[in-house]
């Protein structure tokens, strides 16, 4: 009776999970317009890889793309041939990807520490606010991150056991992870490791590990062929711009505007850590218990590593931090019996929500002080969408997860589960679609009209990729010409001289220059 008992609960336990990453990876993946810029790119790239049948070379606006490996632009274009050409197909592959990289953290963490840890650690995963997004986002990240969680899995076990199938499975994981995103996926695992072997006192036994003959010949059976095929038809155009311009000069320099100061992901691990940011305190003030045993001692040089090395590079994105999140993940587990206070973990997605449902109010307050007209557009859409309904619903929701840390028949971990599951509705159904309207709504909806009119465009002074896709034709990045037809924002429109509005909406302009050439 008393194992049926466990039996029925550890399904329950499963279909719950399930459930929750349903709902915060897989329902509404495609509503929303794909988002700009990476998601225009990665999606545009598979569609001219379609298009070409060129299967080896990806390629953005007709000019070639070396900015990561080739595996997403195959498991999208998989996805497209099976589900059509549109958004729930371009972003299925990273959904999947997140489904797997949750399903290797339950079976990981339930070997280790039991189910009870593993359905924590899944559950603060899947309903976390970067993972929730990252997961439903049409470009390499779901699927490294999978391949990262999936590798340094494989080491531990490996550690711990000295299984030859877990180092197999770690070298072939990483070397999917190169094909998905390059060196980066052998960095994280291979310093981490090293960092963890050393203080462990087995060196010897890390340099036997990685230079095991076997797991090499795998690593460089899935990685030399795509590298060496792509090496033979680009030369050293894809060496410059793939390893140096996109790798090494990421960490050496800021690339593309992406700079920060040294403490630019303090405030993304506490926003990107919702609803369980107060869970990362409690980590950070029992660190001397945790370096008590060694799985811990490894996920948190696991975590250090990522959090250190991607704070010292010059390029620095939000996403790159939840390489580190997957150790975090189970460590916040292992410690939430520890909280004293758990109902105070309901502060922080509380307050979030509020600070959201208060945007009615402090954009009057915000908008006299901005001086870039896109952005006072994009304001002044944002205040006539979010009207009193608006802020009800995130009241309400804030005020539901409060008041669930008080209902006796929960436990503290059905008032987190409950809590999560509210923060998750509201972000994937309320906030995100409400920025998808006012950022790419309209140039999905230019990219229509030109596709319709026929119109040959020119980008000026913008970069929207996901224009190209839904337009299905490039457009030249340059000032305009006479009598050419223009996407810009309202920010540049004073600068050409009575242009002919053909579209306008939420700040995104296309218009026909009617001038020899734009003001600088």
């Amino acid at each position: 009776m008393l194992s049926s008992l466990r039996e029925s609960g550890k399904q329950q336990q499963t279909l719950l999970l399930a459930l929750l990453v349903g709902i915060s990876f897989f329902v509404g993946l495609g509503s929303a317009p794909l988002f700009d810029v990476d998601e225009g790119a990665f999606s545009e790239a598979t569609r001219e890889m379609l298009a070409s049948g060129n299967y080896l070379t990806t390629y953005l606006n007709g000019h070639p793309r070396f900015d990561k490996p080739v595996l997403i632009y195959w498991l999208q274009l998989l996805s497209v041939k099976t589900f059509g050409l549109n958004e729930f197909a371009f972003r299925f592959p990273s959904a999947a990807a997140s489904a797997i990289w949750a399903a290797a953290l339950y079976r990981f963490t339930r070997k280790e520490l039991g189910r009870e840890t593993a359905f924590l650690a899944t559950m603060f995963m899947v309903l976390s606010l970067q993972v929730t997004i990252i997961a439903k986002a049409a470009i390499a990240d779901g699927l490294l991150n999978c391949c990262l969680a999936v590798t340094m899995f494989a080491v531990y076990t490996h550690y711990r056991t000295g299984s030859a199938t877990s180092r197999l499975v770690a070298f072939a994981a990483a070397g999917l992870g190169v094909l998905t995103k390059g060196p980066v996926a052998i960095l994280i695992p291979g310093a981490a490791s090293f960092l963890f072997f050393m203080q462990q006192g087995q060196l010897k036994n890390w340099f036997r590990t990685v230079l095991n003959l076997r797991a090499l010949l795998l690593f460089l059976c899935i990685v030399m062929p795509w590298y060496t095929l792509e090496y033979l038809d680009q030369g050293m155009a894809f060496v410059e711009g793939f390893l140096f311009k996109h790798n090494v000069n990421r960490f050496s320099s800021s690339l593309e505007g992406h700079s920060g100061s040294l403490f630019y992901y303090v405030p993304v691990l506490l926003i990107g850590l919702m609803p369980f940011t107060g869970m990362l305190f409690t980590t950070l003030l029992n660190l001397k218990k945790l370096l008590s045993e060694p799985l811990n001692r490894f996920l948190l040089i696991w975590f250090a590593f990522v959090f250190v090395f991607f704070s010292l590079s010059g390029t620095k994105l939000p996403h790159y931090m939840i390489y580190g999140y997957t150790p975090l993940f189970i460590l916040m587990a292992r410690l939430f019996a520890e909280t004293r206070a758990p109902r105070i973990q309901a502060l922080w997605p509380v307050l979030f929500l509020l600070l959201f449902a208060a945007l009615p109010l402090l954009i009057p307050m915000v908008a006299p002080r901005i001086d870039d007209l896109y952005i006072l557009a994009v304001l002044r859409s944002a205040l006539r969408l979010t009207g009193t309904s608006y802020m009800l619903i995130l009241a309400g929701a804030a005020l539901l997860i409060a008041a669930l840390q008080f209902i006796p028949a929960l436990s503290p971990r059905g008032r987190l589960v409950a809590g999560g599951l509210v923060f998750c509705l509201c972000i994937n159904f309320h906030i995100m679609p409400l920025v998808a309207r006012l950022l790419q709504e309209p140039v999905k909806e230019a990219a229509l009209l030109s596709k319709r009119e026929g119109y040959k465009v020119v980008m000026w002074k913008v970069y929207y990729p996901s224009f190209l896709l839904y337009s299905l034709s490039f457009a030249e990045k340059r000032a305009p010409e006479k009598g050419e037809i223009v996407l810009t924002t309202v920010k540049y429109l004073e600068r050409l001289e009575n242009p002919e509005l053909l579209f306008s909406k939420h700040g995104i302009v296309l218009v026909k220059n009617n001038e020899t050439r734009p003001r600088p």
